[in-house]
């Protein structure tokens, strides 16, 4: 169409764009509800024993002393190797943790026996988690935000056991690094504690389910402190698994390391995760 003075306007008909309107208003619906089953299905569970479940329920948080979380196949397998091998705990629940990367790995939609927890029979106080699944970024808060909703935070202390590649390590004189697997530690300002080894040096940095944890204790001044395991082996190895002994020394009172485990128990986490682990399988 054309005015006056010569320019020319497009024109659009109202029905065109009605539909259009209503074309998107469709789309957005359709990528809301998308959205949020997938919010629905990344949503961290938490499922504990019907002990723990009615104290919950009865408003009453699970007295904790002590919260070892071990991150990691040799975190999680030393726990296995050195505490958990005595009849002195019980499994007291499980988290459900669904992401791309741990159906990738499990060829399942769950994946609860790879987040459980345990506490000692002796010390209901306590507790021990262990975490091998992959948690995504979008769930670390709620994993972080719903467990420690349920422990007491008074006069809790947090030690995290983490594992890490030694490609991941930086330092200035790489000539001179300490030989792997080797222990750094990272702290809350409410921890009072003496390490068992040197801080982590700069510009090295904490990621995933341990700094999420680590940031969480903080914020709420809970005294917390962090043993990140550098390896240059990829699968469990008992010598990556007796490095973090020293780390759990402090806690001799509560938690009591097997001096000697069998070497059944080595075959039972190291064989099968290697032959897991096999890149030509």
């Amino acid at each position: 169409m054309a005015t006056f003075f010569g320019e020319v306007l497009s024109v659009y008909s109202r029905a065109v764009e009605e539909d259009d309107e209503e074309l998107i208003e469709e789309e957005n619906e359709e990528d809301q509800e998308i959205r949020r089953e997938l919010e629905e299905k990344r949503e961290v569970h938490l499922h504990w024993s019907t002990e723990v479940s009615e104290s919950l329920k009865s408003g009453s948080k699970l007295p904790c002393s002590e919260f070892v979380l071990a991150v990691g196949h040799n975190a999680a397998r030393f726990l296995s190797v050195y505490v958990l091998t005595s009849t002195k705990w019980d499994k007291v629940g499980h988290a459900s943790v669904w992401n791309e990367m741990s159906q990738a790995a499990t060829g399942q939609t769950g994946v609860e026996s790879a987040c459980v927890f345990y506490r000692q029979k002796d010390n209901p106080s306590v507790l021990i988690c262990q975490v091998t699944c992959h948690i995504a970024e979008d769930q670390l808060f709620q994993w972080t935000e719903k467990v420690f909703d349920c422990l007491q935070h008074r006069e809790l202390n947090v030690t995290v056991l983490s594992d890490s590649s030694v490609t991941e390590y930086k330092t200035a004189d790489y000539l001179h690094c300490r030989s792997a697997p080797f222990l750094c530690s990272l702290h809350t300002a409410a921890f009072s504690g003496q390490s068992v080894c040197q801080s982590l040096e700069q510009p090295n940095i904490v990621t995933g389910l341990p700094a999420a944890v680590l940031n969480h204790c903080e914020v709420h001044q809970i005294a917390a402190v962090l043993y990140q395991c550098y390896s240059d082996v990829i699968g469990p190895d008992s010598v990556t698994m007796e490095t973090y002994k020293p780390a759990l020394t402090k806690l001799a009172k509560s938690i009591q390391l097997d001096p000697s485990p069998s070497k059944d128990v080595f075959r039972k986490f190291v064989r099968t995760n290697n032959i897991e682990s096999n890149i030509y399988i």
